[in-house]
């Protein structure tokens, strides 16, 4: 395989098209601190930096758990895995994931140096390096290994969790270094909004996943079911923005958050 030609399987591992989801908590976290605060634009890019990481780091570990596992078959629906193809070996994804795994550890570390200075020093700084290595954890963990959370119905809540209030949370007090409580109700709706992309995969792969043992949410409770779980993610997601915009709404023009609204609802 000639360079460019592995350059662009790589990239394909890499999954480009996940990244604006994990950028998505960073961003509005680092909006609603702009919101009290002029921006430290560093430490905004490195906690995007660091969550793309983690993501490329996600998403090379799940090619590898299911592959090992026999969920990437032939009778899989969506994109063809590089492992299932055999584009990618599975030692070389290891390495991979290795690699992935160390950058995203440096790279937190570097965050919260940047932040608070000495991360000892501060039980803020060593909380968030806890929870950082247990984002880390969770990205290999979703499907690698027996005890993979991601095939025992627990991926919502890992993402939940991940996507949602850790990425906006924690991306909020990076900047502000103050604890607010009410970050979590837009917290919340992007947990619950990533959810709903997590659990669309799940529906789409429901049969495959069956067979293949990979207990999904969805596998748990059925089709119709996952349905309507799926609309009430998103009911609710959109009713914790409306309640956040409530209490801190000053002008008209702050309208327009409900206006993605419109595109969620219709396809419903």
């Amino acid at each position: 395989m000639t360079g460019p030609a592995r350059f662009r399987v790589w990239l394909e591992a890499m999954r480009l098209r996940t990244l604006p989801l994990a950028s998505a908590g960073i961003i509005a976290g680092t909006a609603l601190a702009a919101y009290r605060i002029d921006i430290n634009w560093a430490i905004a890019g490195l906690t995007l930096f660091t969550a793309l990481c983690l993501q490329i780091l996600s998403n090379f570990a799940n090619d590898l758990g299911d592959f090992s596992k026999g969920t990437d078959n032939d009778a899989r629906q969506g994109p063809t895995r590089s492992l299932q193809s055999g584009a990618i070996t599975a030692r070389a994804m290891t390495i991979a994931v290795v690699i992935t795994a160390a950058i995203s550890l440096v790279s937190g570390i570097a965050l919260l140096a940047l932040t608070f200075g000495n991360i000892w020093k501060n039980p803020l700084a060593v909380v968030l390096l806890l929870i950082g290595l247990g984002g880390i954890g969770a990205a290999i963990k979703y499907t690698m290994g027996k005890s993979a959370f991601g095939y025992r119905g627990l991926g919502d809540l890992a993402v939940f969790i991940f996507f949602g209030i850790v990425a906006v949370f924690g991306t909020y007090l990076l900047q502000i270094k103050v604890v607010d409580l009410f970050i979590l109700l837009p917290a919340t709706a992007i947990g619950m909004f990533s959810v709903a992309v997590l659990n669309l995969n799940n529906m789409r792969d429901i049969e495959n996943d069956r067979a293949s043992g990979k207990k999904t949410l969805v596998v748990k409770i059925g089709l119709e079911n996952a349905k309507s779980y799926h609309a009430s993610l998103i009911i609710l997601g959109w009713m914790m923005l409306a309640i956040y915009w409530f209490k801190h709404y000053e002008t008209p023009v702050q309208l327009i958050l409900f206006v993605p609204g419109i595109i969620f609802f219709k396809h419903l």
